[in-house]
């Protein structure tokens, strides 16, 4: 709320890397990022929680589905000048509304009684179903254009380079001086076998998994289980795990000789250690980070302007 976010980033007390800045392609997966990320809230403090803009269609039935899971107290919805398509998202719709994946409560069963107040829901014997209870808090604009997407997808990719920029500062010394070019930062060395490896938004064949990691924006994951592998080549994942997110890297070089991943990362080494996954996403460091650094000659690697798209 201070300002923009990469102004002032903390380290979270929970963190899931989801990999992709939308969920359309994997909702189920997302919801169960929710539930992981939800269990650890202990209800000490208030709880703000910043939904997706995304609210037409499924992402109004995901809507549905996230209040189901996580009861909120209070729902403030911010409704668009002139565009009806989003009903108020009062505990009668939310409860008798389906979800994505919830389904909604049959409307005969109170409607001898009225559907107009919450005492009028009643349930079959057995049936264990709580009735949402928030308060609406609903707000309606009335200027034109108010609440109009326009560009947000594109200042959404601003903003998220910049918080991707905010935390790679974190790689620089506390002086105030020059700003030191990456490739001149010494990344720390981690072997094949010591971390799983999986790719979150595609599938890669496991002899191209290398060429996909190299200089790639990475999370820096700790599952349950303990890495094994019998040889010293990488460890790769056939499912992507729902786990704790300790930060971020930046693959910066594969050693395919002596079997490292060369990773800059500002994860304090305490928390390294902790670290047995690498998990790659959707998310492309930004492009002033490969074309902006200082002490290069020649042509830079993975950027170039003269691409195929016919490929």
């Amino acid at each position: 709320l201070p300002g923009p976010p990469f102004t002032h980033q903390q380290t979270p007390r929970k963190m899931v890397y989801y990999g992709q800045t939308s969920c359309e392609q994997d909702t189920e997966r997302y919801l169960d990022v929710v539930k992981y990320v939800f269990s650890c809230y202990k209800k000490e403090v208030p709880l703000v929680i910043n939904t997706m803009g995304w609210v037409k269609g499924e992402g109004l039935l995901l809507l549905i589905d996230i209040i189901r899971l996580l009861s909120p107290s209070h729902i403030v919805q911010m409704d668009v000048c002139d565009w009806k398509a989003m009903p108020p998202l009062t505990p009668e719709h939310v409860h008798f509304s389906a979800g994505l994946h919830t389904k909604g409560k049959q409307q005969s069963k109170c409607k001898q009684l009225g559907v107009g107040s919450m005492e009028s829901w009643k349930y079959s014997e057995g049936e264990d179903v709580s009735a949402p209870q928030h308060k609406l808090l609903y707000v309606h604009p009335e200027f034109p254009r108010a609440g109009v997407a326009g560009e947000a997808r594109v200042h959404s990719g601003i903003l998220r380079d910049m918080s991707i920029l905010g935390y790679l500062g974190h790689l620089q010394s506390l002086d105030i001086g020059a700003v030191l070019p990456l490739h001149s930062l010494v990344p720390y060395q981690v072997p094949f076998n010591a971390v799983a490896l999986r790719v979150i938004h595609t599938d890669v064949a496991p002899s191209n998994i290398m060429y996909a990691v190299n200089a790639s924006w990475v999370g820096l994951c700790c599952i349950p289980e303990e890495v094994q592998c019998q040889t010293d080549g990488p460890v790769l994942l056939t499912q992507t795990p729902v786990c704790d997110c300790l930060g971020f890297g930046i693959v910066r070089g594969v050693d395919m000789e002596k079997k490292l991943y060369h990773i800059l990362t500002p994860v304090p080494p305490e928390n390294l250690r902790l670290v047995n996954c690498l998990l790659l996403g959707n998310i492309a460091i930004p492009n002033c980070v490969l074309v902006g650094q200082q002490g290069i000659e020649g042509e830079i690697p993975y950027v170039t302007s003269d691409y195929n798209y016919s490929i």
